[in-house]
């Protein structure tokens, strides 16, 4: 019999701000704070693998339970009321039920306190939220606080705006309460079947504002840019390192043929890309989102109709005058500002030559 519960683990990791919770047979509980792996001081002993099924478990109804023996596998999010909202995937691995927990606050952060340090970044984000029509991307490695920074400029909007914002997602992760803007967040597999269903009906629930969870495939990415074509706000993720990337990978989503369209509806679309990476500040104390921001001023417009997608990230080093910046120029202010090492802005660079370039001029 264990002398803790899930929510004890979970509160304790709360308390020391760590963002995630580790469950597996033959192992202690372990979290993750400030990027690194640290085992929970309560925890001395290895779970056995029915404790870790018990853990596991203990937050799953009998659907979910009878889903996750069907598929070995399951998403789910649920609330420890007045601490926090968890978002976690319980799997199967050496036969032995698993599973990791992610923390998610019951508060939204501003986006001035997500960047206190760089009040620039959160006013170009601010910016992209004052459009009403078009196709907003924020994007980044699996941890990488895409759905922080999403969940702020939603909030945002949720905030200035008189409108109806529809969120869709697999699973809902941040709860958005109803401000000047009415809230309908759907979850994947709970109110709908899949985000094509959901993107299919959703134009007919007079959206202004749409939050895909994540562009996972053609017909997503197909329905993301029809609805931003029709007149409505969409935000959505791609997990992809940086602007340039992105692009890349939306155009290879589709066959050869289909390229040239594909691009023109783009640059008509896209108002923005935020690529993200979190990086340890100095002294260990917590981590900072280093971002790139690609802007579609006209001239990237034009760089994406004729298919340039290799001069963008020139015109992204160029256009600190629209609030661009690439992740090497941002991760060098940081160093600068004393708010991240030498060492580990070359651990997260965009192109290693050219920050250490930039750090060897310092």
């Amino acid at each position: 019999m264990l002398s803790y519960t899930l929510e004890d683990l979970i509160k304790t990791a709360y308390e020391l701000r760590a963002s995630d919770i580790f469950i597996k047979a033959g192992a202690r509980p372990v979290m993750r704070l400030h990027g690194k792996i640290t085992p929970f001081e309560q925890a001395l002993e290895p779970l056995t693998p029915s404790q870790s099924r018990d853990l596991c478990f203990s937050h799953m109804s009998h659907e979910q339970v009878a889903k996750f023996e069907h598929r070995l596998a399951i998403d789910l999010a649920f609330t420890v009321e007045g601490v926090c909202r968890i978002r976690a995937n319980v799997y199967m691995q050496r036969q032995t039920v698993a599973g990791v927990f992610r923390l998610i606050p019951l508060q939204h952060w501003k986006l001035e306190e997500l960047w206190p340090e760089e009040p620039d970044i959160a006013r170009v984000l601010a910016g992209l939220t004052q459009y009403r029509q078009g196709l907003v991307l924020v994007t980044g490695p699996t941890g990488s606080g895409k759905s922080t920074t999403l969940a702020a400029m939603i909030d945002l909007i949720n905030e200035t705006r008189r409108g109806h914002i529809v969120t869709i997602e697999d699973p809902i992760e941040f709860v958005h309460n109803d401000k000047l803007s009415i809230v309908s967040q759907r979850e994947v597999g709970i109110d709908t079947e899949s985000f094509i269903d959901a993107m299919r009906s959703v134009v007919r629930e007079s959206p202004d504002i749409i939050l895909i969870g994540e562009m996972r495939d053609v017909e997503t990415m197909h329905a993301c840019m029809q609805a931003a074509e029709t007149g409505h706000l969409v935000f959505s993720t791609v997990h992809t390192p940086s602007a340039y990337e992105t692009m890349d990978r939306i155009v290879n989503m589709f066959p050869p043929e289909e390229k040239k369209h594909i691009l023109q509806r783009l640059a008509n679309t896209l108002r923005g890309i935020v690529a993200q990476k979190l990086v340890p500040r100095v002294g260990g104390q917590g981590r900072i989102a280093a971002v790139e921001i690609m802007i579609n001023t006209p001239t990237v417009e034009k760089m994406i109709e004729d298919g340039h997608i290799g001069e963008i990230y020139h015109a992204i080093r160029e256009g600190e005058h629209w609030g661009m910046r690439t992740m090497n120029q941002c991760l060098y202010r940081y160093v600068q500002k004393q708010l991240i090492t030498p060492e580990d802005a070359m651990n997260y660079a965009g192109i290693h030559s050219e920050l250490r370039q930039m750090l060897r001029r310092m």
